[in-house]
């Protein structure tokens, strides 16, 4: 009896241990929730009431040098997908799909794309959205909460490819990008630079995004709104580009393929870049249709091409001027005159000159200004590769300008070190000759050859090209931006005042009836410059392929005004134009627009400053030579060329040779 009654006491203890165990187990997971756990399950709790939705920030706006707007932004809305909420929208996608006027494989291709990309990031289905998909959206908020129309600035480009190359256009970032250290605070989706000053300053122009809480019931749907961080519109610049002289140089070159340039020697700034053919980049503001883009990239003429940059050519018969210059400055050239009776043997190979029947007998100058190609065989067999590679590579050629702008390439400027380091092979005399015109190995590039001829004809002093005035960053950025566009920048290798004046003289006269390009002649205008015509084959393959009325030279002029320490230098590309006359006529057009507008400015200037009369102390006008030294009146001053007595005797020196220009408001 007693064994009876221990048994149900055992198995009464044993559950009331069991009872105790579980509200034990339950009563730590309700301290682990209720207490422990508090604040993450809170944090959870909130994150499915609350959602944050993106404020895209605006880009910063262009400006020319004027301060006239060159790039604005218009207001868009775009479609984004929340995917906070765990639906599964894969049964939706045909609803969708019709709603935004977009494919069910499109929209699955996006949602593969960002596959990969966080939960809490909103994902893009369909930018720049029209006003019924707005309303398919509002209309089906109930269905499909996930879907979020979201305000933006989008970019407005000028038409018809408008200074397309130099201004670049923005695009989604891509997943090799986002690999990319320099992208490393971009999430898929982001907009950014892709090609000009867009990309090259982007990390100012973009600015910061923000985002707004708003409160959303268990569907998703959006019941309330808490606080709001805006979004930092981006920096506005200021280019260096002049509309004046930008739409001048557009209307020059037309539709012809190549590039022009122009650029402010004492400063660097650049006036005017056109590249041609063009693209429209206000196709890139929103999403490119695959077929427009792969028109684009096997267009045989590479309308994505920079070709003020990155077009590294033959620079032909401009490359005399480095020539003369370096002949010139090794005491080779001044004394030297050549018989040219149309060609000459070099080393066992009889080379033409361009001009039937020969030149006669030439100097420098007349080497200059018409262009004798047997001069310049003549003077390169004299000096040799390395010492014409010493002073090209001083005036820049073969090494980026540095210029701020992506994709800038080197061109080339050949010597015994480059060839062995390149080829293995020593460098043959006879090579020399072909580089003497420009031709050969000697490859560069618009915006090196305008730099080049700005510096020589300033006397020897080269500046950095550039597109962003540097007081319109702070320092470090613009020390960042010199160490991310490295090049050969500012330099200066001194040119005899002599030397300077006989080639800058020389290439007056180029637009003179004796000279190679007469047409481009400007009245009234102290107008220099060279023509080059440069083959783009040889005359054996040419010959060999039949192709010579395909393959046709490519022309360049590189045109400077006034002709010492001028105030512009044109340099234009013209691909199979031929002759470089052609291409001067087209530079002529933008030296003449520039010229035009200074006098304008200059007599607006001037009559606001009536007869002021200003001491500058004794002065030599030119082309007035004789004029008595002392005060001048305001007046007087129409951007000539003027001597300023530096020695003891009061007479003018030509070591002080200087420009002197009236200055207008917000110039130098």
């Amino acid at each position: 009896m007693n064994n009876k009654d221990e048994k149900p006491a055992i198995k009464l203890t044993v559950v009331q241990y069991l009872i105790v165990g579980i509200l034990a187990v339950l009563l730590s997971g309700l301290w682990r929730l209720q207490i422990l756990g508090a604040n993450n399950y809170r944090a959870l709790a909130e994150q499915n009431r609350i959602r944050k939705v993106p404020i895209l920030a605006p880009r910063g706006k262009l400006f020319d040098r004027e301060g006239r707007l060159i790039v604005d932004n218009y207001p868009s809305v775009s479609c984004f997908l929340i995917r906070e909420q765990g639906h599964d929208i894969a049964p939706d996608l045909p609803l969708i799909a019709r709603g935004l006027h977009m494919t069910e494989e499109q929209l699955d291709a996006i949602l593969k794309h960002y596959r990969l990309a966080p939960k809490y990031q909103p994902l893009p289905l369909k930018q720049d959205i029209t006003p019924d998909e707005v309303e398919f959206i509002e209309a089906h908020r109930d269905e499909f909460p996930e879907l979020e129309t979201v305000d933006e600035q989008r970019r407005l480009y000028p038409r018809d490819g408008f200074a397309a190359h130099l201004i670049g256009y923005v695009g989604e970032v891509s997943e090799d990008m986002l690999n990319d250290p320099k992208y490393a605070y971009y999430e898929p989706g982001d907009v950014v630079g892709k090609s000009g000053i867009e990309q090259s300053y982007d990390q100012l122009l973009r600015g910061a995004d923000g985002s707004r809480d708003v409160v959303v019931d268990s569907h998703g749907r959006e019941v309330g709104r808490l606080g709001t961080e805006p979004a930092k519109p981006g920096t506005s610049l200021k280019l260096t580009i002049d509309l004046d002289i930008q739409k001048a140089a557009e209307l020059a070159l037309g539709d012809r393929n190549g590039a022009m340039i122009a650029m402010d020697p004492h400063t660097g700034e650049i006036l005017a870049l056109v590249s041609r053919p063009t693209f429209d980049p206000n196709e890139f503001s929103v999403r490119i249709r695959r077929d427009e883009w792969n028109k684009l990239i096997t267009d045989p003429n590479h309308p994505l091409l920079d070709k003020a940059i990155q077009a590294q050519l033959a620079p032909g018969s401009t490359f005399k001027i480095i020539m003369a210059a370096a002949g010139l400055q090794a005491g080779v050239a001044e004394d030297m005159k050549v018989h040219c009776p149309g060609g000459a043997s070099f080393y066992g190979h009889y080379f033409k000159c361009w001009q039937k029947g020969g030149h006669g007998e030439v100097n420098i100058s007349k080497a200059i200004y018409q262009s004798c190609d047997v001069f310049f065989y003549t003077l390169a067999q004299k000096l040799g590769i390395d010492k014409i590679a010493y002073f090209a590579q001083h005036f820049g050629i073969g090494s980026k300008t540095g210029i701020d702008l992506p994709g800038e390439v080197s061109g080339t400027m050949p010597s015994t070190e480059w060839k062995m380091k390149n080829y293995h092979q020593k460098w043959y005399a006879g090579e020399v000759i072909s580089v003497g015109i420009g031709q050969g190995a000697v490859t560069a590039t618009p915006v090196q050859m305008a730099r080049a001829i700005a510096g020589i004809t300033s006397g020897g002093v080269l500046r950095r090209p550039h597109l962003v005035f540097p007081d319109e960053v702070a320092p470090d950025y613009r020390q960042a931006m010199l160490d991310s566009y490295p090049g050969s920048g500012d330099s200066e290798l001194k040119i005899d005042p002599e030397n300077w004046q006989i080639i800058t003289d020389a290439m007056a006269q180029v637009m003179s009836p004796g000279g190679t390009d007469p047409s481009a002649h400007l009245e009234g205008i102290d107008f220099a410059g060279k023509t080059g015509s440069a083959q783009v084959a040889s005359n054996a393959f040419l010959a060999r392929t039949g192709k010579t009325h395909v393959m046709k030279d490519n022309a360049w002029f590189v045109g400077v005004s006034p002709r010492r320490n001028p105030d512009i230098v044109v340099c234009t590309l013209m691909e199979s134009g031929e002759h470089g006359r052609f291409a001067g006529r087209l530079a002529a057009q933008v030296i003449a627009a520039f010229v035009d507008k200074q006098r304008r400015l200059d007599n607006n200037l001037q009559e606001a400053k009536k007869a002021t009369p200003v001491e500058v102390g004794a002065i030599w006008s030119n082309p007035k030579p004789g004029a008595s030294p002392g005060t001048i009146e305001a007046s007087e001053l129409h951007g000539g060329h003027f001597f300023l007595n530096s020695d003891s005797a009061g007479h003018p020196s030509a070591s002080s040779l200087a420009a002197f220009t009236p200055l207008a408001a917000g110039r130098r």
